[in-house]
């Protein structure tokens, strides 16, 4: 039998954040803005909303009394393939998936990630910490640095193509 190398938790919870790190990445991969340099008013708008809904997950799932499950826990979960892209032409919707990218992969492979709801203290700590680098990434640097005149340098990369039609 072929090994797997499929991620899977333990924790329904961090599957909860897993997919929504991931669409959100999507998102960014699929906006209009990366394909230029200028990150606009939409795509920070939808930004902004992702960080504000992290954070709202964030709070509902810690705020939930801890569970005990003897029957179903440990109960794996396997998690969807992460998103793939190449470097994109908007470097800071590239570092925002990479930051991300980030979180998402170290509340997956957090001791958290074991349990079976919830998050140990450390890793709500280190959750919150991504979360408002990004934030700040959004206010501190997007707002007040972009859009760039990259007129000698663009294009580099191929445009990321249309976003998903109906199934």
């Amino acid at each position: 039998m072929a090994a797997t190398n499929k991620q899977i938790t333990y924790n329904h919870d961090i599957s909860g954040f897993h997919r929504r790190f991931n669409r959100f990445i999507m998102e960014l991969k699929k906006s209009v803005s990366s394909s230029v340099s200028l990150v606009n008013t939409f795509d920070k708008k939808r930004l902004a909303s992702y960080i504000g809904s992290l954070r709202s997950y964030q709070k509902w799932v810690t705020d939930q009394p801890e569970l005990d499950l003897p029957d179903t826990h440990p109960r794996a979960y396997a998690l969807d393939d992460n998103p793939e892209y190449a470097d994109l032409e908007n470097e800071s919707i590239v570092d925002a998936i990479r930051m991300l990218e980030i979180a998402r992969d170290e509340l997956v492979r957090s001791q958290s990630s074991r349990a079976a709801a919830g998050l140990i203290v450390h890793d709500d700590q280190r959750l919150t910490a991504m979360i408002d680098k990004v934030d700040s990434f959004l206010t501190s640097y997007i707002e007040e640095v972009t859009p760039l005149d990259l007129p000698e340098s663009s294009p580099q990369t191929e445009m990321s193509g249309d976003g998903q039609t109906g199934v």
